[in-house]
Order: C-alpha cells, then structure tokens, then sequence
C-alpha cells in the first residue's frame, strides 16, 4: 500500500505534454505520429503509456487541432512561433501546466514518435532526482541521453522563455547544461523503451519489434 500511495503522490505532482509539433522532415511530412503500429496509432500508443503516470496529459501539435478529437485530451499548439523545435514544445507543456494546474509542480515531456516508453517514467525520473537533489531530470538507455524525455519543473517557465526566444537557444541539452540534471537508465534490451520512429525504415523495426514483444 506504501508503494501504490507514494505512486499515487508523484502522479499528483506531474503533468504530461506529448510533443508533437515537428515537421518530420525524415518521415516526408504529415502527421507521422497517426501513423498504426498494430491496431492503435503511435500517438495512441505513447498516451496509453503516459496517461496512468501523470496527473494530466495534453499534446502540443500545431495546424487544425480537430484531427486530433478522438483523443480525449488538450491540444496545445507552440506558445511561440517559428517552429523552435522540441524545446518549444517543452515550454509549452509548462505554459500551459502554469495557466491551467498551479497546483502541479513538474512537467514530463515524451516524444509523440516512442511507442515502447516505460510504464516506470514518471517515478523513476522523479526518484533520481530527488536521490542528487537535482533541478530536472532525463531519462538514458544503453548510455545514451534522450532529452526530450525529461521531467522539468514549471518553475523555469520564465527562464526558459528567455533563453529559447531572446539568447536563442535550440537544442534541450544546451539549455540543460546550465542546470544539474539527474538522470534514469533503462536497459535496451529486449527493446529500448525509447525507440523512436524517424523513417519509414524505423517504423518497419517497430512493428517487428511489437510483434515480438507480444509473442
């Protein structure tokens, strides 16, 4: 009961974005993430995996928010233009989280693209962060860091803001230098919780990749 309460607490103190507002260039365009794996879309997929982990979860996706009706949950486009990139998307989920949950300190970020992510996510950012007492934390597999997968205090809304608009910072782990990051590991194998889908060719090895994790 301990365990399932102190999951119960960190849900309560986190809010999910779903980052969906790329180009996906290397896909050819489109909505790459209402693309199927199996009977659901990727999209589809990655909510099912956050959704029992945070409090709350919106997608930011920008163009005509109605392709999106079905899902059940806030669609958000980039609080500023350009097309900047993931960090945008991070700014976003804290925008919007700040306006609309004052109460809920944190915002996890997950790409729309990552059909495998841990059911753990959320819990095991947080623990490594509060173990080194840390301002953020990320998420690794196999020593490699993944930092759109992140769990960032609403707090460094402002901060970030500044350093994405006026310093023009771009890349997630440029603006994460400047802070002391925790980080969580997961093992890749039998499948890396954050194999993302890129090209045509990635979504092959993910669809194999399904088929064998369900025989």
């Amino acid at each position: 009961m301990a365990e399932a309460d102190g999951e119960s607490h960190v849900k309560e103190q986190i809010a999910g974005v779903i980052v969906a507002g790329g180009q996906s260039r290397r896909w050819g365009g489109g909505d790459k993430f209402l693309t199927m794996i199996g009977s659901r879309t990727l999209l589809q997929r990655v909510s099912d995996r956050m959704s029992s982990q945070v409090h709350l979860l919106i997608l930011n996706a920008n163009g005509a928010r109605g392709r999106f009706q079905d899902l059940g949950m806030a669609v958000v486009p980039d609080v500023v233009g350009g097309s900047l990139g993931p960090l945008a998307g991070v700014l976003t989920g804290l925008d919007w989280v700040r306006e609309n949950l004052p109460g809920v300190p944190w915002v996890l970020s997950v790409p729309a693209d990552a059909p495998f992510l841990p059911d753990n996510l959320a819990a095991r950012l947080m623990e490594a962060i509060d173990s080194a007492g840390a301002d953020m934390g990320c998420a690794r597999s196999g020593g490699r860091t993944h930092p759109i997968v992140g769990l960032w205090p609403v707090a460094l809304y402002d901060q970030l803001r500044h350093d994405l608009v006026t310093d023009e910072v771009r890349k997630i782990d440029a603006w994460t230098a400047a802070y002391h990051v925790a980080y969580a590991d997961w093992p890749t194998d039998p499948i890396d919780p954050f194999f993302n889908i890129n090209t045509r060719d990635d979504l092959d090895v993910a669809q194999a990749l399904d088929m064998q994790n369900e025989n």
